[in-house]
């Protein structure tokens, strides 16, 4: 396919490089000249010098000729000019735009009133929040994501020297003792990612991604050691963007008691406007005696949603220095989120990486229902609805040949909605939604041999 990109930030070259490894053509229009280079040596992509709002500029650039837009610059207001310019020259093309305001609601509301086609509105903001939210009340997991419309989650959490899992095979799921099963579907070992197959031994210090179903995730938690918190009672917010701003408003709505530190003087008098119940401090949230006067050792939580990295890991790791079981980083950059791990913070949220698995999800489509990156991009979770006429339909896991790197996590009959967590025996009919495990290399021809047939999707590649 090939794609256009406004804005050559960090967030659209992390896009590219995934989308230029599974064999599109990419066209990135940037106004920085110096970026421009960077970009040049950085992919195998077309970078052109342009103004994302110039009519002229996108003509030079071929957009008529686009199968998909995607305007990620860090301008909303640029970002909009830039779609309406590609509904008018690219009008079939498939459109995505990153937008960073709360009110992405109502600009989806507005582009549909206007005719103007939007295929998807990228907020990973919201995802970031929501991921927080959920594991705020389990210090021991990372993550918790949701698979067909919930039935199935899945859970992330390093391994300690008396786990239950420790030394177990990993081929097939594993009973537990209330009922219910879990399957460890990814290790991730520093920065590779491993599919275990049956003879992998866990290590301390894994990272492992462990499938269940709905009804068996309070077991499953259980089973591998982890306890859950009845009540969240205090949480600490550094910095008081719009993340920080938000996730503050959902916790005063669970009735949490929230301390929200922001170093700039005019946006906490904003946060104490638009905050019924949370304490805005003007000061570093990131410095030492300031947590220590602030009692930070009673917070159940802290999170760091500053622009700075650095900031973000520092404050987290006084924390957790100081006492606090839970602490989780915003880090953009994405070789930082490994360091995260080996640091012993074994939650971070990223914004780029969110972004970057809207687009694919939209890219794909024809089958793809959700894509989910593990790790900093070692590893995909794929959620696909299987076609008819699909090679791996109607014959046992044990007789498909599946490209080296990927299993099978979890299978869902459209009839009955029953769930399967897969072993060797489990087969997979057309019309099932399955939930792949792929290393980041192997995705894209699993996702090829299973939806090759008369509707092959324009997107795969040939």
């Amino acid at each position: 396919m090939r794609i256009h990109f406004a804005g050559g930030g960090h967030s659209a070259e992390y896009i590219a490089r995934r989308l230029i490894r599974e064999g599109h053509s990419l066209v990135l229009m940037e106004r920085d000249e110096v970026r421009c280079r960077e970009l040049e040596d950085a992919l195998d992509a077309r970078v052109m010098v342009g103004s994302a709002t110039s009519i002229a500029d996108w003509k030079d650039a071929d957009l008529a000729k686009a199968d998909v837009f995607v305007a990620c610059t860090r301008s909303d207001e640029v970002n909009t000019v830039a779609c309406l310019i590609a509904d008018d020259l690219a009008p079939s093309a498939l459109k995505v735009v990153r937008l960073r305001t709360p009110e992405f609601d109502d600009w989806q509301r507005m582009f549909a009133a206007l005719k103007v086609r939007v295929d998807r509105i990228v907020h990973p903001e919201s995802d970031v929040i929501a991921r927080i939210l959920r594991v705020l009340s389990v210090p021991g997991v990372s993550d918790v994501r949701d698979f067909i419309d919930g039935r199935v989650k899945l859970f992330s959490m390093n391994v300690e020297s008396r786990s239950a899992v420790a030394g177990r095979a990993l081929r097939e799921p594993l009973e537990l003792p209330g009922g219910g099963a879990i399957k460890i579907c990814i290790i991730l070992r520093g920065t590779k990612a491993i599919v275990p197959m049956g003879n992998e031994t866990l290590l301390r210090g894994d990272h492992i991604y462990v499938l269940t179903t709905d009804d068996a995730l309070n077991d499953a938690l259980t089973f591998m050691g982890v306890a859950r918190r009845e009540r969240v009672g205090q949480v600490f917010i550094v910095g008081g963007g719009e993340v920080g701003l938000a996730l503050a408003r959902l916790l005063e709505t669970q009735k949490v008691s929230v301390k929200l530190f922001e170093r700039d003087a005019r946006r906490c008098d904003f946060l104490a406007e638009n905050l019924a119940g949370t304490l805005v401090l003007n000061t570093d949230g990131t410095d030492q005696e300031v947590l220590l006067r602030e009692s930070v050792e009673s917070a159940d939580a802290f999170i760091s949603l500053t622009g700075n990295d650095d900031a973000n890991l520092i404050a987290c790791l006084l924390a957790r220095r100081f006492g606090v079981n839970k602490v989780v980083p915003m880090i953009n950059r994405l070789n930082y989120l490994p360091l995260a791990q080996r640091l012993g913070i074994n939650t971070s949220v990223s914004p780029r990486v969110k972004a970057a698995d809207a687009v694919l999800e939209l890219i794909r489509r024809g089958g793809v229902v959700s894509v989910r990156t593990l790790g900093e991009e070692a590893a995909e979770a794929i959620e696909l609805v299987v076609p008819a006429g699909s090679r791996y339909a109607g014959r046992p896991l044990s007789e498909i040949d599946l490209p080296a790197g990927v299993r099978v996590g979890a299978i869902a009959r459209p009839e009955d909605g029953e769930v399967i967590l897969a072993d060797s025996g489990s087969v997979i009919e057309a019309g099932d939604r399955v939930v792949f495990f792929a290393q980041e290399s192997a995705a894209p021809r699993l996702e090829s041999e299973l939806l090759e047939g008369p509707t092959r999707p324009k997107w795969l590649p040939r």
